[in-house]
């Protein structure tokens, strides 16, 4: 039975999802939700056209709408299948759909995706159409940031960790190195660690943890604090971290296009 993961944003009944660093993704069914307003840009696909309503009453309706990054909005009529992405607006792919949305309207029409494929294939293909270039972003990788890359993951339970510290760790100025990794990895220092952080609180609530233990694993103050992040990235309570849930978790950055 396909279960409600997300009950204040887009309302997705799915046992799909998946995380990487600036993107959160939910496959299935797409429902009506109330308005509501989150910081990451979103972009609903779907394999029959959806609309969604923005603040001042314009209704925005096609097989694709991308909502720019805090713009008030509710979905007025969902679909049964589709795909809903949360894009962090400081990655090259975020900032391309919130430009897209801006210069171009919410709404278009994209190839219909009738034979449903997996979420990761759906992210891949809204992503392409964004006609990011990953080689503009991957090149040839610093080693600084290939270590700050490898020892994040170990660092984010630290509450107190900053931009400075790993810069320390790998030698370099923070300066230097938070100007390599948003050119090389496509995502700023800061949301990538607050990124990794959301990752470890799921993993931990999968294993069994409450919400206070997982968000204290995570480098969160408590509950309280993991709660507030996703209500303002997402425009969503922590009832996505569900553990009966099935989440793609891989490590690797998806700035653009699949690996």
């Amino acid at each position: 039975m396909e279960k409600a993961l997300v009950t204040n944003g887009v309302s997705a009944r799915s046992a799909t999802a998946l995380l990487r660093p600036g993107i959160l993704a939910f496959g299935g069914p797409i429902t009506t939700s109330d308005l509501h307003a989150h910081h990451a840009v979103q972009v609903l696909r779907a394999s029959t056209p959806l609309t969604v309503m923005d603040a001042s009453g314009a209704r925005h309706r096609g097989t694709q709408v991308i909502v720019p990054a805090d713009a008030p909005h509710r979905i007025d009529a969902g679909a049964d299948h589709g795909a809903a992405l949360y894009l962090d607006p400081e990655t090259i792919a975020g900032a391309a759909a919130d430009r897209r949305a801006h210069d171009h309207g919410w709404a278009a029409t994209a190839p219909p995706d009738t034979a449903r494929p997996a979420l990761a294939d759906q992210v891949a293909a809204v992503l392409a159409a964004l006609r990011c270039d990953p080689a503009t972003v991957k090149g040839a990788q610093h080693s600084a940031v290939t270590e700050a890359l490898r020892v994040l993951p170990t660092l984010v339970p630290d509450r107190s960790i900053r931009g400075a510290d790993v810069a320390r760790r790998v030698g370099l100025s923070p300066a230097r190195l938070s100007h390599l990794f948003a050119a090389q990895v496509g995502i700023p220092l800061r949301p990538y660690i607050l990124w990794l952080r959301l990752r470890v609180a799921i993993v931990r609530v999968r294993s069994g943890d409450d919400l206070d233990t997982a968000a204290t694993a995570a480098g969160f103050d408590d509950s309280a604090h993991l709660t507030r992040t996703c209500r303002r990235t997402f425009g969503l309570v922590p009832t996505a971290l569900e553990p009966t849930a099935q989440w793609d978790l891989g490590e690797t950055a998806w700035p653009c296009a699949a690996d």
